[in-house]
């Protein structure tokens, strides 16, 4: 009984593992460093302070993404009333991309990916970047799998609609979450 629970990992301790993807999917919703790192850091606080719900053996990283996701559109429904960020001054604060062959590439795609629709664009984040099966995604949004990959389907032609791309055409990007996002029979060169 005692070699049992040893060989059971410490939810508390994967917990912190998830960290980097959950800032990259924070970052995905809200668009804004700072605001990321708030978020992830809500999310860490509920769920340590619920821990104890969740389930072992199942997905953490889907657990936590949920939560976020939670987080962030109460969050989001609350700042609908407050004032938005009419000068920019904050959205000038996120982190850029260092100069590189495929930057254009990148600003390009950063300008078509925001003009995706909400549902959308958080499915391709969680599809594409962030590497969930579309059920997984699904259950995380509370929609059915078909409705997960229509949404994805939809991105991606309305990405390759936005950019102007036929299926010989390719980008220059180094992103793996970008190339992970875009990638659906695309030719995508990695720098």
């Amino acid at each position: 009984m005692e070699n049992e629970t040893a060989a059971v990992i410490d939810p508390r301790d994967e917990l912190v593992t998830h960290l980097g993807v959950l800032r990259a999917f924070a970052l995905s919703l809200c668009r804004n460093g700072a605001l990321a790192d708030d978020l992830v850091q809500e999310t860490v606080m509920k769920a340590w302070k619920s821990i104890d719900r969740f389930e072992s053996g199942t997905n953490m990283r889907a657990w936590l993404f949920k939560i976020l996701r939670n987080t962030y559109y109460t969050s989001y429904t609350k700042a609908r009333r407050e004032v938005a960020d009419v000068d920019g001054v904050m959205g000038e604060n996120v982190a850029v991309k260092p100069d590189h062959d495929g930057r254009l590439a990148y600003t390009d795609f950063l300008r078509a990916f925001e003009q995706l629709p909400d549902d959308q664009r958080e499915a391709l984040t969680l599809v594409g970047a962030s590497g969930f099966a579309y059920h997984e995604a699904a259950e995380m949004c509370g929609v059915a799998t078909g409705t997960m990959k229509s949404r994805v389907n939809r991105a991606r032609q309305k990405l390759i609609e936005i950019l102007d791309l036929s299926p010989d055409d390719s980008l220059e990007l180094t992103d793996s979450g970008t190339m992970a996002v875009v990638t659906s029979g695309h030719a995508v060169r990695r720098n």
